[in-house]
């Protein structure tokens, strides 16, 4: 199943079940496109834990030697964005880049999970862009001026079961129509459910946390008013715009 999250003409937020371009909720049917209803990110995060270096060719084309256990670093609620959105960023930065990745979204609350059982806590994936400023990511330790600013994680616009995803999905990026990564699942260094076992060692996830699992190669600068598409098979597109000052 794939799911969408939006608020409707009354206002009240609903979650409603995607299929062939339209979002049903009770007796009403939207298209994903519809002026009448706002998408929303599908899922409202208390963080989101993300995963650096879990492409061997990003670390490479980044000249980082690759981790021996995973990267983790957080953002927090105030970056996330949604589908359709224009996203501002810090202003006089050098380099704002796009990120694609394929996002897990978390289905209960959990802690010490065991890699076997690790998929039974997801209860889908999302896309993710992991906007990143890289003139302040270079100068810190924990990323926060350069990974955490707001808006810096659009995500959505769908939340698919994992049934829905193949083991090998591509993620791949566009900017204005032009594909700049294309990278696939099966590439991640510490799969997914390795992340979860080693993440839920150290913190509780919550029903609603989103993993962000990395992002491969291609990774570039983006302008401003370019218009970004983050894909994954099975899921969707991510699409929005970028604004920067």
């Amino acid at each position: 199943m794939k799911y969408v999250r939006f608020r409707d003409p009354a206002g009240a937020i609903r979650r409603g079940e995607y299929e062939s371009g339209h979002v049903h909720f009770g007796n009403e049917s939207y298209a994903l496109d519809d002026d009448a209803i706002d998408v929303l990110p599908p899922c409202d995060p208390s963080k989101i834990v993300c995963i650096g270096r879990n492409y061997a060719d990003h670390a490479d084309e980044m000249g980082s030697e690759l981790p021996d256990r995973p990267m983790l670093f957080l953002k927090g609620p105030n970056t996330v964005a949604s589908h359709g959105d224009t996203i501002t960023t810090p202003a006089g930065k050098d380099r704002i880049d796009y990120e694609a990745e394929l996002a897990v979204v978390i289905g209960e609350q959990c802690r010490h999970v065991p890699v076997a059982d690790a998929m039974d806590v997801v209860e889908g994936f999302t896309c993710l862009n992991d906007v990143s400023n890289r003139e302040d990511q270079q100068d810190e330790r924990n990323w926060i001026r350069g990974k955490a600013f707001d808006g810096a994680a659009p995500m959505g616009p769908l939340l698919a079961t994992p049934d829905e995803v193949p083991e090998d999905a591509s993620v791949q990026s566009r900017v204005n129509g032009e594909l700049k990564q294309d990278g696939h699942r099966e590439q991640l260094i510490f799969p997914i459910p390795e992340l979860i076992a080693e993440i839920t060692t150290y913190m509780t996830l919550e029903e609603g946390d989103v993993i962000a699992t990395g992002t491969p190669e291609g990774v570039g600068p983006l302008e401003d008013g370019d218009e970004v598409e983050i894909e994954v098979e099975g899921v969707g597109t991510l699409e929005h715009t970028v604004r920067i000052p």
